[in-house]
């Protein structure tokens, strides 16, 4: 789990594996986590029901089955697709959701688990890049998917779970929420003492920190080294290089982006590994407060990243 909580699992948690990570919820009330869980459950069901590429009969891989024909699709899937096309607007491209195409080639064509253990035959050394997301069409709830083109909308889906489930949690149950996906952290209501601690860690080897995060803060972590597979004698990891089709360099292990929203995070996070060498620069730019992480383990802090603690 990249990104681990300095909370301990008490009264106030529920914790349980989904989507080949961990789901975490943690509320300002321990009365409220039985419901607290069944609401995320709930998020997370229907998101894995709309948008899994894993999943045979989910809605996403339907639109991309269509061959280039406009399929009318719901309202949620609707909307986490414009999450991903904005996310390719605001990046230039560098978090593509038709780099699902290319994730097969590459050997990612399970659930991650069994990639993992079985591996993946070797790929050609010429992989063909991924489409160009200004092809695929969304008029309301209209998606039309080019012919060939495989979506994943895993860089933002998760995210936008995690902001959801927060959110709804904070509203239905009344109560300060924290939520962690794996490496995406949502909150929302109340924070203990007006800040949640979260640790900031990809690799229990790697450096870490402890930053205090504001109340309706969210925060994220993506990684080169912690979703990988072996193809043939090759190491794979899921950040892919949409202008190339094959996995970003790994100038950096992890990049941890703190925004008011984890898709704002997330985004901004994984552009930042496809840039590589010139994204520390492009998020000071942006004024984005993150941590990078290189791949010798020196740490690198822009935007007024700030950690109450941090040791290598």
């Amino acid at each position: 789990m990249p990104l681990l909580e300095t909370i301990p699992v008490g009264p106030d948690c529920a914790q349980w594996p989904v989507w080949g990570t961990l789901a975490r919820v943690v509320v300002s009330d321990p009365a409220a986590v039985p419901a607290a869980r069944t609401i995320v459950d709930d998020v997370l069901a229907a998101v894995d029901a709309a948008c899994s590429r894993f999943r045979a009969d989910s809605e996403l891989v339907r639109a991309c089955r269509s061959g280039g024909t406009p399929v009318r699709i719901s309202p949620l899937l609707a909307g986490l697709v414009s999450v991903a096309l904005r996310a390719a607007r605001e990046t230039d491209g560098d978090v593509d959701p038709t780099v699902g195409s290319a994730l097969c080639r590459l050997g990612y064509d399970e659930d991650l688990r069994w990639v993992t253990l079985h591996g993946r035959p070797a790929v050609a050394r010429t992989v063909p890049p991924a489409a160009d997301w200004r092809q695929v069409r969304l008029d309301g709830t209209e998606l039309t998917v080019p012919d060939g083109v495989q979506l994943d909308l895993g860089a933002t889906a998760k995210a936008w779970a995690a902001d959801r489930c927060a959110r709804d949690v904070a509203r239905r149950c009344r109560v300060g929420v924290l939520v962690a996906l794996g490496g995406d952290i949502a909150t929302a209501g109340p924070a203990p003492n007006e800040r949640w601690r979260i640790r900031v860690q990809d690799r229990p080897s790697d450096p870490a920190c402890v930053i205090g995060l504001p109340a309706g803060g969210a925060v994220a972590t993506s990684s080169t080294v912690s979703r990988q597979w072996t193809a043939g004698d090759a190491t794979m990891h899921h950040i892919v290089d949409p202008r190339t089709g094959t996995p970003a360099g790994q100038v950096w292990r992890s990049v941890s982006v703190a925004a008011y929203s984890c898709v704002r995070a997330n985004t901004l996070s994984t552009a930042a590994l496809v840039r590589g060498a010139t994204a520390d620069r492009w998020l000071a730019g942006l004024g984005a407060p993150a941590r990078l992480v290189a791949g010798d383990g020196t740490v690198r802090t822009v935007g007024g990243w700030s950690a109450e603690e941090e040791t290598q």
